[in-house]
C-alpha cells in the first residue's frame, strides 16, 4: 500500500516553516504519511484568493480574515469533519485567546490554530529602557527618539482598529466599521505618530520592521507590529500592546492550517493535524523549530519562555486580549482599501472626517449586509 502524499503550502519565515518542514521530514513518516510543503512571501499569505489557492494544494497555512472567503467558494472542509467535532471543541479551552474561535465562521471551524500571535509593542531596549505602557507615553517618548507606525499593505487598517480597540470596548457598531468619534480619536494619535521615522519605512512589513531593530537601524520603536518569537533572541525586545481608556487594544494575527476540498483525508493525514495540535508538539517541538504555538499551555511554559528571553511572557495578556478582523466574503479586499487609504490620508495630513468616510463607504462596497463580520 502506497504511502498517503500531500502537499501544503505556508510563508515564507522561519516562523510560518521550520516547525512545518521539520514536523514533515521526522514526524510525518512516523505517522505514515508523506507532505511537501511550499512557500510564498508574507504579502502573498495575506492577500492571495484562498479559492485559488484551494485548487492546488491540500493543505493551507492562512490567517482568519480569509473564512468567509473561503465558505463562499467552498473550498474547504470544516475541522469538524476532519478531526471530529469532538476535538475541535476540546481545543476551545486549551487555545490562546481568540486563537481557536477567529476560524469559526457560519456555525463550523475552517482552519485549526497552529500560530498565534496580534500586535504588540516591539522596542530597542538600549534606546528605550523601560517600553512606555499607555498611548500617552508612546506619543512622549515620540518626541525624543524615533516610533515607526507598521502601516505597509494591510497593517494601517490593523494599526488603526488596534487603537479604537484600546479607546472603545464592544465592537464594531451594527452595519459600520467603527464608530466615528472613535474612528477619528484613533486618526489623530496616528497622524501624530506619522513623523519622520514612520514616513521612513511607510513601505516596510513587520519582517522589516523588526530586522531593523535587530539590526540597530535609526528606530527606537514600533508601537504597534506583528510579534515575531525568532527576533527575540536577536536584540529585540517585546512588549504588550500600548494601553488606551479600556485596556490593551490589539488585533489577532497568527495562522491556522487549513484543508483544501480536493484533499482526501485519510486517518494518517487526520493523526498528524491532531499531532501537530497537541501539548507535546505545541509546547516542545513547535519552539524548537523556531514556531510560534497557539495552546496557551505553551505560553504559560517557563522553558519555553526563557528559551525566547521572555517573549512569551511580555506578551500574552495582549494575545489573550486580542480582537478579531472582519472576516466576511469581501474582507480582504475591504482590508487592502482601507490601508490605502489611511496610508495616503496620513502622509498627505488629510482630516480625519475625509479619511474615514472613504473607509466606511468601502466597508459598505465589500461587506452584504446581514453577513457575519
Amino acid at each position: 500500500m502506497s504511502t498517503p502524499a500531500y502537499r501544503g503550502l505556508t510563508w515564507d519565515h522561519p516562523r510560518g516553516y521550520r516547525a512545518l518542514e521539520a514536523a514533515a521530514a521526522i514526524v510525518a513518516p512516523t505517522h505514515g504519511l508523506s507532505i511537501a510543503w511550499d512557500r510564498h512571501p508574507l504579502e502573498g499569505f495575506e492577500s492571495h484568493p484562498i479559492a485559488d489557492l484551494a485548487q492546488r494544494y491540500d493543505l493551507i497555512v492562512l490567517d482568519h480574515p480569509h473564512v468567509g472567503e473561503a465558505v463562499a467558494h467552498d473550498c474547504l472542509l470544516p475541522m469538524e469533519q476532519v478531526i471530529g467535532a469532538d476535538a475541535v471543541a476540546a481545543l476551545e479551552p486549551a487555545a490562546i485567546g481568540p486563537s481557536l474561535v477567529s476560524y469559526r465562521y457560519g456555525g463550523q471551524h475552517w482552519a485549526l490554530p497552529l500560530d498565534a500571535a496580534s500586535q504588540v509593542m516591539a522596542y530597542a531596549p538600549a534606546r528605550v529602557g523601560t517600553p512606555p505602557q499607555t498611548w500617552e507615553e508612546v506619543n512622549a517618548l515620540a518626541s525624543r527618539e524615533p516610533v515607526a507606525l507598521s502601516l505597509s499593505g494591510p497593517h494601517a487598517a490593523l494599526t488603526f482598529q488596534s487603537i479604537v480597540a484600546s479607546l472603545h470596548a464592544g465592537g464594531r457598531p451594527e452595519e459600520r466599521f467603527v464608530d466615528p468619534h472613535t474612528g477619528r480619536e484613533a486618526y489623530e494619535l496616528m497622524a501624530r505618530l506619522t513623523g519622520d521615522a514612520t514616513r521612513a519605512r511607510i513601505d516596510q512589513n513587520p519582517i522589516a520592521l523588526l530586522e531593523a531593530l535587530s539590526n540597530g537601524e535609526d528606530i527606537a520603536l514600533v508601537p504597534l507590529v506583528y510579534g515575531y518569537v525568532n527576533y527575540a533572541r536577536t536584540g529585540v525586545a517585546f512588549a504588550d500592546a500600548p494601553r488606551g481608556p479600556v485596556g490593551i487594544g490589539s488585533i489577532l494575527g497568527g495562522t491556522g492550517v487549513a484543508v483544501s476540498r480536493r484533499c482526501a483525508v485519510t486517518d494518517e493525514l487526520r493523526a498528524h493535524l491532531l499531532w501537530l495540535m497537541s501539548e507535546e508538539a505545541q509546547t516542545a517541538f513547535i519552539p524548537a523549530h523556531e514556531g510560534q504555538p497557539a495552546l496557551r499551555a505553551a505560553w504559560a511554559d517557563r522553558q519555553v519562555d526563557a528559551a525566547w528571553n521572555g517573549f512569551y511572557s511580555s506578551t500574552r495578556a495582549t494575545l489573550e486580549a486580542a480582537s478579531l478582523r472582519p472576516r466576511h466574503d469581501g474582507a480582504i479586499a475591504f482590508q487592502t482599501e482601507a490601508s490605502a487609504r489611511l496610508r495616503e490620508g496620513l502622509l498627505a495630513q488629510e482630516p480625519a472626517a475625509t479619511v474615514l468616510a472613504g473607509i466606511e463607504a468601502a466597508y459598505t462596497r465589500h461587506h452584504t449586509r446581514g453577513t457575519e463580520t
